[in-house]
């Protein structure tokens, strides 16, 4: 389990994990988070307080905070993280600002 933050405005680098999944608990602040399977569209989901969510193996995701606090969640993969070389940079909808 980890937990990380994101600072106002800012937008992840786009990746999708070789062999986990992960499910995310939103603690605090606002975003977007989009993801795209394999052979579907991509689709975003809002980010606020409360919201869970999962990013299946193999599925594209990136997240940008739309707000001025931090997006802060905490995130669990399974199986647990193998180590470097897990993710895999893929192209996202937004240019990455971290």
């Amino acid at each position: 389990m980890a937990h990380f933050e994101l600072a106002g405005g800012e937008v992840s680098r786009a990746l999708q994990h070789r062999s986990v999944s992960e499910i995310w608990y939103i603690l605090g602040g606002l975003g977007v988070m989009w993801r795209q399977q394999e052979a579907g569209s991509g689709r975003e989901v809002d980010l606020r307080p409360g919201v869970c969510l999962t990013i299946p193996v193999g599925t594209s995701f990136q997240f940008w905070n739309t707000g001025r606090e931090p997006l802060a969640a905490i995130g669990a993969t399974m199986p647990p993280w193998p180590g470097e070389g897990e993710a895999i940079p893929v192209e996202g909808p937004w240019i990455p600002t971290v």
